[in-house]
């Protein structure tokens, strides 16, 4: 089928690792591309500025990148040669308890294990049959919903993974180690872990940590923005930044346009070509918690009475299971806790282009109620203190970010949520509305592609590359 005449074949808005991948899956098919980015750098949550005191280089929201040395689509990129390199860490993530003893996630199942007493075996017999399993599952889970290669092998992850974090560690383990441990994992849903299917991102997390790491990206997260624009450059892509996009009437024109935004943003953009009951759709879309975030510059490594919390680039710190679940709970119910579970990332002590000389930085967040104004800089610091004794004595300079600033920063971030909206049940594969595709929307040649669409949150690009695909197939009728 002909087109007509357009400026463009296809317009991606939004920088972040998803319209970075929407815009470079169309430009690889030799269409003409133009991505543009309302503020002076690309990136959207892949940013890295200096937001404390010079030469302390902090990542504004993403800084830890299991899923996307996982993600299938970055891995096929040659991302390395224009730029990019990750470092990882001597153990991946730490947990700490109030005795001074700790649980950590090393790529080594067994090693992760034995710091596991009283569930060696059980964890290894668990999480080991998870990373056998997890090349076989990673393409589907992070895909939009359709029936698997393997039935069999998704079924019996899908058994665990709908269960609520809390039954699955306790239905799986024993000791205070691995169910504090998996606790920290499974809050990174952002969801109470009483809710169903919390228990599938502590699953995943922990397997991919145990399959690839949690490395960080060398120089900080902007360097994955970097690499994939020189990337989609090269192809010969266009970008334009300092341009906010408000209305359709602001861009050329383009046979596909793709949005890497929130719902919210794209009925404001192009809710005058939307069918109502579309519209509709979006407007019911739940957005959940928000994040309180810091960052520090600090004068010392943060003094972690654990040494393990000291060799790793991120650190859970919420103590048990139950700390963790009340934290959560209260967060789901509008309250801001006591005690929140936070957490913590400390990467200029293996990437010292990160700091001066001597010096650190860290950055450490805790959920709130979404929208919520409240100053967590106490709480959250009482925490850190909790573990590491001396830690405040430590800090040079603070910025703080609430979840209104957030969204301030990033409009995507709806509330301070910065998982693309609410990852529960009904909102994880049909999001952000119950459709054939997730990815089109009611007008023809618009589609989204942020992580309010399948798979969701995270920096791994497949979002963004669905959207793609499917534009590509119904417009340009190019199947890849």
């Amino acid at each position: 089928m002909a087109l007509g005449k357009k400026e463009y074949d296809a317009i991606v808005i939004g920088s972040g690792p998803n319209g970075l991948a929407a815009a470079i899956t169309l430009q690889q098919q030799g269409l003409s591309v133009l991505l543009v980015e309302g503020k002076s750098t690309i990136g959207g949550g892949l940013r890295t500025e200096e937001l404390t005191l010079p030469g302390f280089l902090h990542d504004v929201c993403s800084a830890i990148h299991p899923l996307a040395v996982s993600s299938p689509f970055f891995n096929a990129l040659p991302l390395a040669s224009h730029g990019l390199e990750f470092i990882h860490s001597p153990i991946a993530a730490a947990h700490p308890f109030d005795d001074g003893t700790s649980a950590y996630l090393k790529i080594s199942v067994e090693e992760t294990a034995s710091s596991l007493i009283g569930d060696e075996k059980k964890y290894e017999d668990v999480m080991g049959k998870m990373v056998k399993d997890f090349p076989t599952l990673l393409p589907g889970l992070l895909a939009p919903l359709s029936f698997p290669k393997d039935p069999l092998t998704y079924a019996q992850f899908g058994m665990k993974a709908i269960l609520p974090a809390t039954s699955f560690a306790n239905r799986y383990f024993h000791s205070k180690y691995a169910k504090g441990l998996f606790a920290g994992m499974a809050a990174h849903s952002m969801l109470p872990l009483s809710a169903p299917a919390s228990a599938a991102f502590g699953i995943v997390l922990m397997a991919a940590g145990h399959s690839k790491g949690w490395p960080m990206a060398k120089g900080g997260s902007q360097s994955i923005a970097n690499a994939l624009a020189s990337y989609f450059i090269s192809l010969g892509g266009k970008t334009e930044v300092n341009t906010m996009i408000t209305s359709l009437q602001q861009i050329p024109s383009s046979h596909v346009l793709i949005l890497d935004t929130s719902p919210q943003q794209l009925l404001q953009i192009a809710g005058h070509r939307l069918s109502s009951f579309y519209k509709w759709q979006l407007n019911k879309f739940k957005y959940g918690m928000g994040v309180f975030k810091i960052d520090w510059a600090l004068d010392d490594v943060i003094p972690f009475t654990d040494i393990h919390c000291r060799e790793a680039a991120t650190v859970h710190i919420g103590n048990t299971i139950e700390e963790i679940a009340q934290s959560e709970s209260d967060v789901s119910k509008g309250i801001n806790p006591e005690k929140p579970f936070v957490l913590l990332v400390q990467q200029s002590q293996f990437d010292k282009s990160r700091a001066p000389l001597g010096k650190q930085t860290a950055w450490a967040y805790c959920h709130v109620p979404g929208g919520s104004p409240e100053d967590r800089t106490n709480a959250i610091e009482t925490q850190v203190e909790r573990f590491a004794p001396g830690f405040r004595e430590r800090i040079l300079a603070r910025h703080v970010m609430n979840s209104e600033e957030m969204f301030s920063y990033n409009p995507n971030y709806i509330g301070g949520n910065i998982n693309g909206g609410n990852q529960n049940l009904s909102q994880l594969f049909t999001r952000p509305a119950l459709r054939f595709s997730p990815y089109r929307t009611s007008a023809k040649g618009i589609y989204l592609c942020s992580a309010s669409t399948p798979p969701g949150g995270g920096v791994h690009g497949m979002c963004g590359y669905y959207a793609a695909k499917k534009a590509l197939k119904d417009i340009f009728r190019i199947t890849i």
